[in-house]
């Protein structure tokens, strides 16, 4: 029986040229048909067989990045090249010439070179020259080949005499916009990203964030303003500060296209990791969008968006980075801005930055009066929990929960990231929450929810599949606790304590306590103690309102019958907040019984007996 296999596009590769067929293939045996996305991607890379010695696998990113884009501007710049050089003649005041420039051709980039891939290769001896030319030719917004440090790489190639051949393959690489999508041509550069960044696995953590972790948090974002994202002609803008090569950016658009095709998501990023904003501004650009609003800086220090504020905002910043160097700057910042500047609700400590970003993306989230703002942010740990009773960190988490902006924090799996096997955690925040979630705080436990990847990329062997991330969605949606091994629904007053200090009497030789001049015992403060009495312990929901009468009571009950000469030194109690996600989570497993265990010990001592012998004989 003859076996047809069709497909709706298929590659073929004749004579090193990559073109789509037309038309509909048959098969007589079953064949491995690759979409144009991946078979475009592969062809790309494949060029980069053509650097290896000089270049190591790690650095073929080095150029196979940059030419791509290139040969993807190279075509949307064609059918206007006469007339932007026309324009570039007439005007020398390059932001009159831009402003004509997107007159006539409606892009607000362009390229005054008189060299084009067209002719780049007519003149052999002076290619390295005139490649250098055509790139300093782009509009200042086009920046990302001085941030790939491209024209190293173009003498580097030229010194290995490589550069003639591999403009030459990139020159067969058809492009063009009514042949390859935005859409497409954006997939297929992702997909030499994720090689890029494969082969460089050793710090790909450092800036690739794995895209099933951004699809939930991109899922676990739009939740609440699903039913606001299907309105027609809708625009709405998001925001990554630490954009690293924009897949968190290019997979929310998706998820927005996805529902509404005529939506228009504005993108905005921060990347300080030259290579990484070059890569993120470049995928922008090869998607067709006006890249202006990928900024290069540090966020901490130099916020490339001051004043401005948006609809969804999205991160996953950097772990324990320390930010001594900066703290300075920051600091000052704080101390300057008053009350209502970015990091006013505290600093955590310099050894771990990870809160500053989330004091940042709730400073940039729009103002409930404007309809509000949602942030989604990837974090470890540490925030959950880290510092005591009013330091930094607990009252950065004082603050949030205070003021009702912590919608949900979701434990993804361990072993979820390229560069770590730590427990991560989705932070989702809100400042116009529904009715229903109003001052509360909802915990999903999505640790137990993954699939084994066949191949393990670093520290990464789990991912998420579309049934993991469609339970957490499912169970955020839901919003109870009656799935209480998954999902818990706390009051945000369950998460404040007050620490207390105990003292205890110094005892003189002859064991009596020793008084000051007013006959107050003296405390000894190697029995000094301190305790945690939470907001509402005994079942009280009086907050701090009720401080001294829910603190007395833990006192009576909990302190003075073991320690009947202590007492609590009012002076120095401390309001502080934790979120202790994995105690509200403990499932307490039993000790397997003595007999069990024993019976085990007496096969393994067993065993190593046999094996003794063995060894004697």
């Amino acid at each position: 029986m003859e076996h047809a296999e069709c497909c709706r596009l298929r590659v073929a590769c004749s004579g090193g040229t990559w073109k789509p067929a037309q038309g509909f293939q048959h098969c007589r045996r079953v064949i491995f048909v690759r979409s144009l996305v991946s078979a475009l991607g592969s062809f790309i890379w494949s060029i980069a067989d053509q650097l290896r010695g000089p270049y190591r696998p790690n650095q073929y990113g080095n150029v196979i990045l940059p030419l791509t884009i290139l040969r993807r501007l190279d075509y949307i710049l064609e059918p206007d090249r006469d007339t932007v050089r026309a324009l570039a003649a007439k005007y020398d005041n390059p932001n009159r010439l831009k402003l004509e420039v997107e007159k006539a051709t409606g892009r607000p980039f362009y390229n005054t070179s008189n060299y084009s891939f067209a002719n780049l290769l007519e003149d052999a001896d002076e290619l390295a020259d005139n490649l250098v030319d055509y790139i300093d030719r782009f509009s200042p917004d086009v920046d990302v080949f001085q941030y790939f440090d491209f024209k190293k790489e173009i003498f580097a190639l030229q010194k290995a005499e490589l550069l003639r051949e591999v403009i030459k393959s990139f020159k067969a690489v058809d492009l063009r916009p009514d042949v390859v999508s935005n859409a497409d041509m954006g997939d297929a550069f992702e997909y030499i990203i994720r090689k890029f960044n494969e082969a460089a696995n050793e710090t790909s953590g450092d800036h690739y964030t794995p895209r099933d972790a951004i699809r939930l948090l991109v899922d676990l974002l739009f939740a609440e303003k699903d039913a606001d994202l299907t309105e027609a002609g809708i625009v709405r803008s998001l925001y990554d500060p630490t954009a690293g090569t924009g897949g968190m950016l290019s997979l929310a658009e998706e998820h927005l296209l996805d529902q509404n095709p005529d939506a228009k998501l504005r993108l905005y990023g921060q990347e300080y990791n030259p290579q990484s904003y070059a890569i993120c501004k470049s995928d922008l650009l090869a998607k067709g969008h006006d890249a202006t609003d990928i900024a290069f800086g540090n966020t901490l220090t130099d916020d490339a968006f001051k004043g401005k504020h948006f609809d969804f905002c999205m991160s996953n910043p950097p772990y324990g980075v320390d930010w001594k160097q900066y703290a300075k700057k920051i600091t000052d910042e704080r101390n300057e801005a008053g009350p209502y500047g970015r990091f006013a609700p505290g600093l955590p400590s310099t050894s771990d930055g990870q809160m500053l970003f989330l004091l940042h993306l709730v400073h940039k989230m729009r103002a409930p009066e404007d309809g509000g703002g949602r942030v989604g942010i990837v974090m470890n740990g540490s925030p959950l929990f880290s510092g005591g009773a009013e330091s930094g960190p607990s009252n950065i988490r004082k603050w949030l929960l205070e003021n009702d902006l912590v919608d949900a924090i979701v434990a993804l799996p361990t072993n979820m990231f390229f560069n770590t096997g730590i427990a991560t955690y989705i932070w989702i925040l809100d400042n116009t929450k529904q009715p229903e979630r109003k001052g509360l705080v909802h915990l999903i436990d999505g640790s137990s929810f993954w699939t084994k990847m066949r191949k393990n990329l670093g520290a990464k062997n789990r991912e998420l599949s579309e049934e993991d991330r469609a339970k957490v969605v499912q169970l955020y949606a839901d919003f109870t606790d009656a799935d209480s091994d998954y999902s818990k629904v706390l009051r945000t007053d369950e998460f404040g304590y007050w620490a207390i200090t105990v003292e205890r009497p110094l005892l003189d030789e002859s064991g009596n306590a020793v008084v000051d001049r007013k006959g107050n015992a003296r405390p000894d403060p190697k029995k000094r103690d301190t305790e945690n009495v939470s907001f509402t312990y005994g079942g009280s929901t009086a907050g701090v309102g009720g401080k001294i009468e829910v603190i007395q009571a833990y006192f009576d009950a909990e302190v003075k019958p073991h320690v009947p000469d202590a007492w609590i030194d009012w002076t120095k109690v401390k309001t502080g907040y934790e979120i202790p996600f994995t105690r509200h989570f403990y499932k307490y497993v039993p000790p397997r019984p003595l007999a069990e265990i024993d019976a085990d010990l007496e096969k393994q001592v067993a065993k190593i007996l046999d094996l003794l012998r063995e060894v004697e004989q």
